[in-house]
């Protein structure tokens, strides 16, 4: 049975595995096709600070992942989901798809509002799992 947990964390581990996709968009626009593909040495960047922006919001998305997704498992396989729980891991998708989104936009007090709702949601689960 998918449970609120886990339908919200593949919902989560989706939008972390598209955040990419305007980062390369941009590069593909700015550099052209054929420079944008071809790239074996992976140097190609881009110079457009909302895109490098973008892209460090992924790669800390992802990092965030690593915690959160074990969390949910652990929660998930020995039956401890409860109404904090599910609320937590959806928390846990809207702090990070607002994190990205501040974070390509440069708006930083915001931002750091949008990761500590994240890793509010990870103590959740962390103190769930602690307390049985």
């Amino acid at each position: 049975m998918m449970t609120t947990e886990l339908y919200w964390l593949v919902l989560t581990i989706l939008m972390t595995s598209i955040l990419w996709i305007p980062y390369i968009i941009n590069r593909l626009l700015e550099h052209g096709v054929l420079a944008g593909l071809w790239d074996p040495d992976g140097k190609t960047h881009t110079e457009v600070v909302w895109a490098k922006r973008l892209m460090s919001a992924h790669v800390n998305s992802v990092e965030n992942l690593v915690v959160f997704v074990p969390l949910v498992i652990i929660v998930h396989i020995f039956g401890m989901s409860n109404e904090l729980t599910g609320s937590a891991v959806i928390i846990f998708f809207f702090s990070r798809l607002l994190h990205a989104v501040l974070f390509t936009l440069r708006i930083p007090v915001l931002r750091t509002i949008a990761f500590l709702g994240g890793f509010y949601a990870q103590m959740v689960m962390v103190f769930t799992l602690l307390q049985h």
